[in-house]
């Protein structure tokens, strides 16, 4: 019995940080930049906050564009 509760509870620690290792990684937004000039042509975003051109994240997809 005291195996299956460490099973159980390991088993839960593994997916709730699996959880969180995938929202974090799906909340980064998507910067796309100009193939050309190099430049910021638009930024989507995933959550509430909300980012620009302007007001660039720290952290992005970088997806170049023509």
């Amino acid at each position: 019995m005291r195996a299956l509760l460490i099973n159980v509870s390991l088993m839960g620690a593994v997916a709730a940080g699996a959880a969180w290792a995938a929202n974090s990684a799906l909340s980064v937004p998507d910067m796309h930049v100009s193939h050309t000039t190099g430049e910021c042509v638009k930024v989507i975003n995933y959550t509430d906050t909300q980012y620009t051109c302007e007001r660039q994240p720290t952290k992005y997809n970088h997806i170049w564009v023509k």
